[in-house]
């Protein structure tokens, strides 16, 4: 973080110093919320969770360098920034660095699907040219984002931050911590609708991004996805639609996938039409890519770099469409970070296009936060199985029931464990030289450890 004393962090959030006389502390180290990750200079973000109870473990963090805390009480053995809604301060913090980088580019990025893989291709794109801060993961919350921003230094040119929401404001509130110049909007999808209450209040919180721009900024919208494309008329800033129908700014035509489900298209709209190849797995980091491009052409980056980035960009964050060649002749996609209907059948499509000498199984689990429609939308990730040529799916735990019984209806072979441990024993068992196995869920069904498990009891495993 940028260095300030705990008198300026006081003043920045309104709170007051434990001991008084504490005020010319300095903060010089990282910004944590976990006492595990405190190193010298740190500053301890103390919150009160449901389970938890962060003033617990301020000595921790103090026995590993931090300096101060802060907290809504004062704690033992530091000095503490009292406050009386830790969150709140907490984002106000983000903010005063924010103000306080004064070369800094901001660009954000949200949507139902892809946030994740595509700030971690811009990030590859931006870091090689300057200084560059991107969230670890998937530090997109209230809480992910200010520790996102509070690793920016005074040499820091660009942030990416991620966006995420589960409600109306959610969004809109993350941009007053980190004010982007540019703004990219992905999708409009039915993840959280559960929460949301309707795919229309999805699509409102998704264009508070577009919203926030300034008018000298850039509004990156997706134009094959109506909802986002209909945002255009929420921007202040200038519009950019990128995707692959004729309506798109800057489009994709000729697109190409190889036998492992990497994409190759021309790029047309940025001078003259230019091949891309994509290091990435699945048709879906097309549009993705599409949104990084604009963006970075936006901040000056030379089109000549961003190709020769894509075109060696891997997988970053854990789980995302991750491709490990095992030593037995099978391959695993462990794509179980999270998932939606929009992600799951964007997974399943990329098994479709990957040449396989032997079948392509298809491991699905539960998908969390669907509401009311959860029963159906689970039915619909089985006919799109059907649709997309699964020979064999393995629905695991009670609530992916539904997928396995559309699939089975529409032909697909179907076998159901109950858990993980079931799942790990059927497949290791089952699968032969030749298979394709597609791991995707939600991220509390597990799925993501199972890949890991089969690949580390292989012990030969590569990354494609």
């Amino acid at each position: 973080m940028i260095t300030m004393t705990l008198r300026q962090i006081a003043d920045a959030v309104g709170g007051r110093l434990e001991p008084a006389d504490a005020g010319d502390v300095r903060v010089d180290g990282a910004v944590i919320s976990d006492s595990r990750l405190a190193e010298p200079g740190s500053l301890y973000v103390a919150r009160v969770g449901e389970f938890a109870d962060g003033h617990d473990f301020a000595s921790a963090a103090a026995e590993s360098g931090a300096v101060a805390t802060l907290g809504s009480r004062a704690v033992e053995g530091m000095p503490t920034v009292v406050v009386d809604d830790v969150q709140t301060a907490f984002g106000v913090l983000a903010r005063a660095v924010v103000d306080r980088a004064d070369d800094l580019r901001i660009v954000g990025i949200t949507g139902s699907s892809g946030k994740t893989s595509t700030k971690d291709l811009l990030g590859q794109v931006l870091s090689p040219l300057a200084e560059s801060v991107v969230p670890e993961g998937s530090f997109n919350s209230e809480m992910g984002v200010p520790l996102t921003v509070c690793r920016v230094s005074t040499g820091t040119r660009y942030l990416v931050a991620e966006m995420g929401a589960d409600g109306v404001g959610h969004i809109a509130y993350l941009t007053r911590i980190a004010p982007p110049q540019v703004g990219i909007v992905l999708n409009v999808g039915r993840a959280h609708v559960g929460e949301f209450g309707s795919v229309e209040a999805i699509a409102q919180t998704k264009g508070e991004l577009v919203e926030a721009l300034p008018a000298d900024g850039l509004a990156v919208l997706n134009a094959d996805d109506p909802r986002v494309a209909a945002m255009k008329s929420r921007s202040m800033a200038p519009v950019l639609l990128v995707g692959t129908g004729e309506d798109a700014d800057l489009r994709a035509v000729d697109i190409e996938l190889d036998d492992k489900s990497r994409a190759s298209y021309t790029l047309v709209g940025d001078g003259e039409p230019r091949r891309i190849r994509l290091g990435l797995f699945g048709v879906h980091h097309v549009g993705n890519s599409l949104a990084v491009y604009a963006a970075a052409r936006h901040l000056g980056v030379d089109a000549d770099h961003i190709v020769s980035v894509f075109e060696n960009a891997a997988a970053v964050s854990r789980w995302r469409m991750e491709v490990h060649e095992l030593g037995n002749g099978v391959t695993i996609v462990n794509d179980a970070y999270n998932a939606n209907p929009d992600s799951m059948a964007a997974a399943l499509r990329a098994l479709a296009t990957m040449t396989a000498c032997g079948r392509k199984v298809a491991v699905l689990g539960q998908m969390l936060e669907l509401g009311e429609s959860s029963a159906e939308e689970h039915a619909g990730v089985g006919r799109k199985a059907a649709e997309f040529g699964v020979d064999l799916l393995i629905t695991v735990g009670a609530g992916a029931d539904a997928i396995g019984s559309a699939a089975q209806a529409a032909g697909v072979e179907c076998k159901h464990v109950d858990d993980v441990d079931a799942a790990f024993r059927l497949l290791t068992g089952t699968l032969k030289p030749g298979d394709i196995a597609l791991l995707k869920s939600s991220r509390d069904s597990g799925l993501r450890y199972l890949g890991d498990r089969l690949v580390d009891t292989d012990g030969k495993g590569a990354r494609a």
